[in-house]
């Protein structure tokens, strides 16, 4: 079996379906498990994106050690998603989902297994729901393919599309 070294990942959480406050609540408390000296970033209300006729969305974010694979860490967060109801085969695209878990970083790594897996997040730099939770908890984050910082892709979104709230 390999051994990995255990590298700091950022995971971004999500729930516009069901008691979406439990579900989070419950999802980080199972993260917990998997990632070592784990931190929450507060809850977010956001806009949905894409897909405008859906609630609105909850979001937060979670970082802590794991010594595992990046695909070990999918695998684990597409059962646990699973286990909160999530159906993708029935579910439309960027639309409403019970949980939903991205890996927005994993270390400093950049990850290309297309379709499954893309670290960080592809769409990570246009997403106000995953910027600001994450920047709360690593606020010098950089996106490791550009060594551009975060908070400069957060700034330069626009306004309309940080329409994000503190709950």
């Amino acid at each position: 079996m390999l051994e990995y070294k255990a590298e700091l990942v950022v995971l971004g959480l999500g729930s516009n379906k069901g008691d979406s406050p439990r579900i989070l609540r419950e999802a980080v408390a199972e993260l917990d498990s998997i990632l070592g000296g784990m931190r929450q970033a507060s809850l977010y209300k956001t806009a949905p994106l894409y897909v405008l006729d859906q609630e609105c969305f909850l979001n937060t974010a979670v970082t802590g050690l794991y010594a595992q694979s990046p695909a070990m860490l999918l695998n684990t967060i597409h059962r646990l998603e699973v286990s909160f109801g999530r159906d993708r085969s029935h579910e439309r695209r960027y639309g409403e989902r019970t949980l939903d878990i991205d890996i927005l970083l994993f270390g400093r790594r950049v990850v290309c297994e297309k379709p499954a897996l893309e670290i960080p997040h592809p769409r990570l730099h246009e997403r106000a729901f995953a910027l600001v939770p994450l920047l709360e908890l690593i606020p010098d984050a950089v996106d490791p393919r550009s060594g551009i910082p975060l908070q400069d892709s957060l700034d330069k979104l626009p306004l309309k599309d940080r329409d994000i709230s503190l709950i």
